[in-house]
């Protein structure tokens, strides 16, 4: 909206940028205007082929030699006057104030900052004042430098300002980001008893917006009347401006409406600070009003119309803009052309985005990154990674938004190899301080299970926003660590306010490790802030008190809010992953009685449900209602557990003939389905055609050969096991080490397998030979047992870890009699714990519950409520 304010008289328009202004002494001899093309060319080439020797000389021989370094400068010889000058000084000829004057505009018009500083050296060494007109050159040049420092310096050492003077300071200031600063320079300047202008009030008026500060901006709106400037229409569109910025688009559409004449800058303003403050639609009506006026659109007006259509998601209207750019012949123009495929792409045409991406004859970045982040958008990681090879292959240098974009893909992709070289190229082009490439960074290793450098990403940044701690707790939360996780949450609240989305980040790590003391902490930080309602926030409450185990309060979570099919399909997950099927089959029927329709979500949870509670037919009756009753297309997922029910069920027969029938081809999960019950049936055969269908697709899942370890283990084939370890680590894969959770007395404490630091280790350890020592005298299978020979051991210390085991002892040591223990294990629970926690139960009366990688284990009296599938011998 800069562009609305009405230009400094900085920049005023003239055909040579040396010309003196009316105010300019004639201090020589000569006319510019007396100078013909001829002579400008003879003196020309003789300068150019001049000496240094021969300009000395020319010098001691001129009467005036500043006349000499003016006329370069009407030549645009900034080399020739420089070296003028330089010899000047070697010889103590003083230099007048119109040559230097002269020089400095030249090096302004020229952006040319090495020599603008040598001039500005040579006038420190000779005058210690400076006179108006010098002053306000200098200042003029440092300003479009963007040097304030120095501006601020020789703003010092005038002699006399003038209203230019300040004018060119605070628009500098207030370019520059120091808005308080410029709001003082301002006030500076009324004290002083000079009046502003119409070019001083667009610039404090920028700085007002730039905070933003209301009560400013509605301070100098009054200085605007007082001054009688209310019908400039410059010093009115940078009201329309600041009011926008500021957020108040009532107070700016009144200032629009009464308005004695409007310019296009007007239109654009108000039609922008409706897109802005997010009023599309108001936006877009006025957007009409412009046409009918009518006021011709230009490409400011096209480009944020199109951008509405973009927010607004509609493709019919966005068709129309593009028609109607079309029509006034903007097509040609790239900034158009980038604005249609960001527009296409967003609303999922981006088939439509590619042909005005390859119709673009002048592609630059912008073009380049548009079609990049709209592969990245419409999950196509792979064209925007091909996309962004073409445009380096063109020569095109990435931006910050093109890294970022590209760093999503890889992400996506888990292509770390790629997204390490995007970290070099970000480094040397300078774009590693840009926040979104540091954020985007973090997320990329993240995700390519690369945490300690996300780590070291995240610590070298210098500026961390509220994305960057996001980020890095939720790349910590699905690298399972978990506990760092809550710890960097703890530190960044220290420093900045979280926001819903990091308290649902946050919420997601609670839920993993079971920290429910924390996670009501985090509920009521969302009630107390008003974020508990925001987008994904009261779901994100309900999942982690499922994930907790906490029924109760789940269901006091989900009546207190409007819940939506999320909130129906995340107690349903919940009753799943209980296996509790009756409960699963009452709620689904709840649902579709409160006209919530079920989606694909739905079915995977309620058939996880029957499968896990032996209701087959039920399952099957699902299946067929999705298609035919609720018209969902049953995608890989539902196959998937379609054979899971029939497999646990044990009719792999049936789960295998199922599999070839299917109208797609299975993927690894459908067939680890049928995996993992043979693993349950003991089927190997069966189970061995599984994992090679698996292993055709994918060699990088430690899941599926953790299952056929186990099936081999479970039918003594130990030669097998070997081979699978042996294919295990020439495929480099690594089980993770064993680690559970438990919450006592509000605090959860983490227990690795093999655990021998913890400052309870020999309580622990004692209490947990004491129940062994029960088991064996009362003829229980412990796990000691003399048929589990040191294979079976060893493929459960390795594949389970047994860390459950010391976090029950933990807690049944520091809690009181028949409190619940609630403990959380990232592997799966072998035969030997799930044996020696049934027993536990039963000897001390109390319920423990244990949510392992797969489903929980609600342990009572010696019971379980799996009732033992899967552990069967």
């Amino acid at each position: 909206m800069a562009a609305f304010a009405k230009p400094s008289q900085l920049h005023v328009k003239r055909d040579n940028p040396i010309l003196p202004s009316s105010s300019t002494s004639g201090n020589f001899n000569f006319k510019t205007s007396t100078f013909s093309h001829n002579l400008h060319t003879r003196r020309a080439k003789h300068a150019c082929v001049s000496n240094s020797a021969t300009t000395t000389t020319s010098l001691s021989n001129n009467p005036n030699p500043n006349s000499d370094i003016y006329k370069f400068c009407l030549l645009g010889n900034l080399d020739r006057a420089m070296s003028y000058l330089d010899s000047m000084h070697e010889l103590r000829i003083p230099a007048e104030d119109d040559a230097y004057v002269a020089l400095i505009r030249l090096c302004e018009w020229k952006r040319a900052r090495k020599e603008g500083s040598r001039v500005y050296s040579y006038v420190s060494m000779s005058m210690t004042c400076l006179s108006l007109k010098l002053g306000n050159a200098l200042l003029s040049m440092f300003v479009r430098f963007g040097n304030l420092v120095d501006a601020w310096y020789v703003f010092g050492r005038m002699e006399k300002r003038n209203l230019f003077s300040w004018n060119v300071l605070v628009g500098g200031y207030a370019k520059g980001g120091f808005f308080d600063e410029a709001l003082d320079l301002y006030h500076r300047m009324l004290w002083v008893g000079l009046r502003p202008d119409v070019y001083t009030f667009p610039c404090v008026l920028r700085t007002c917006g730039g905070i933003p500060n209301l009560v400013r901006g509605r301070e100098i709106h009054v200085h605007v009347l007082r001054y009688g400037f209310e019908s400039d229409v410059d010093v009115v569109n940078a009201l329309i401006t600041m009011y926008v910025k500021c957020g108040d688009v009532n107070t700016a559409r009144l200032v629009f409406d009464k308005m004695p004449y409007r310019d296009r800058i007007s239109w654009n303003a108000m039609i922008s600070g409706y897109f802005e403050n997010g009023k599309c639609l108001e936006g877009l009506t006025l957007f009409d009003m412009m046409i009918e006026h009518p006021i011709d659109p230009d490409l400011m007006t096209m480009t944020s119309v199109i951008t509405a259509c973009e927010l607004l998601g509609d493709e019919r209207l966005g068709r129309q803009i593009h028609s109607y750019v079309l029509r006034m012949e903007f097509g040609r123009d790239p900034s158009v052309h980038n604005s249609l495929i960001q527009m296409y792409s967003s609303v999922g045409l981006i088939e439509e985005a590619e042909t005005i991406f390859f119709r673009t004859e002048c592609r630059d970045v912008v073009s380049w990154t548009a079609m990049i982040s709209g592969y990245e958008n419409s999950l196509m990681p792979q064209k925007a990674l091909e996309t962004y090879e073409m445009m380096v292959a063109q020569g095109i240098m990435p931006d910050e938004i093109t890294i970022a974009s590209a760093l999503s893909a890889c992400s996506c992709l888990c292509h770390l190899e790629m997204g390490m070289n995007l970290h070099e190229v970000a480094k040397q082009n300078g774009l590693i301080s840009y926040a979104i490439v540091v954020n985007t960074l973090i997320d990329m290793y993240a995700k390519c299970k690369c945490i300690d450098k996300a780590l070291d990403v995240f610590h070298s940044t210098q500026e961390k926003n509220i994305i960057s701690w996001t980020s890095i707790i939720l790349g910590l939360r699905i690298n399972n660590r978990c506990f760092e996780a809550l710890f960097y949450f703890r530190e960044m609240i220290l420093r900045l306010k979280p926001n819903s989305v990091s308290l649902i980040c946050v919420l997601s790590v609670c839920g993993r490790i079971g920290a429910l003391t924390c996670g009501k902490e985090i509920h009521a930080h969302a009630l107390r802030t008003g974020v508990s309602l925001d987008g994904f926030m009261p779901n994100a409450i309900l999942d982690m008190y499922v994930r907790c185990g906490r029924m109760e309060y789940a269901w006091k979570q989900f009546f207190s809010v409007d819940h939506d099919v999320t909130a129906w399909n995340i107690l349903l997950t919940g009753y799943a992953e209980r296996g509790k099927g009756a409960h699963a089959t009452e709620l689904f029927q709840r649902m579709v009685e409160s006209n919530v329709s079920p989606d694909e979500v739905t079915f995977v949870s309620i058939l996880c449900a029957c499968s896990r509670s032996g209701m087959v037919a039920e399952g099957l009756e699902y299946f067929e209602s999705m298609k035919y009753k609720y018209s969902i297309t049953p995608n890989l997922k539902h196959y998937a557990c379609m054979v899971d029910l029939l497999g646990r069920s044990g009719k792999l027969d049936e789960a295998h003939e199922f599999i070839e029938k299917m109208p797609m081809k299975p993927d690894p999960a459908v067939w680890g389905a049928l995996l993992n019950a043979c693993r349950i049936h003991h089927d190997v055969e069966l189970g061995e055609l599984a994992a090679e269908n698996i292993f055709q697709d994918d060699t990088t899942s430690v899941g599926y050969f953790i299952l056929l370890s186990n099936l081999y283990a479970d039918n003594n084939k130990w030669d097998k096991v070997a081979e699978v370890r042996k294919m295990m680590r020439q495929n480099g894969l690594i089980v993770d080490p064993g680690c559970s959770w438990v919450e006592v007395k509000g605090i959860v404490h983490a227990f690795l397998s093999g655990d021998s630091f913890h400052p309870q280790i020999k309580e622990i350890n004692a209490i947990l030979e004491r129940f062994y020592m029960k088991m064996k005298e009362t003829g229980v299978e412990g796990p000691e047992s003399s048929h589990m020979n040191i294979m079976e051991a060893s493929k459960a210390d390795i594949f389970c870890g047994h860390s459950e085991r010391l976090a029950i002892a933990f807690g049944l040591i520091n809690s009181g009699p028949g409190v619940p223990i609630w403990v959380t294990k990232n592997l799966y629970m072998c035969q030997s714990c799930h044996n020696i926690v049934k027993f536990i139960s039963r000897e001390v009366r109390r319920e423990i519950s244990v949510r392992d990688a797969e489903l929980f284990h609600h342990f009572k009296g010696g019971i379980c409520s799996c009732m033992d599938e899967g552990y069967r011998s």
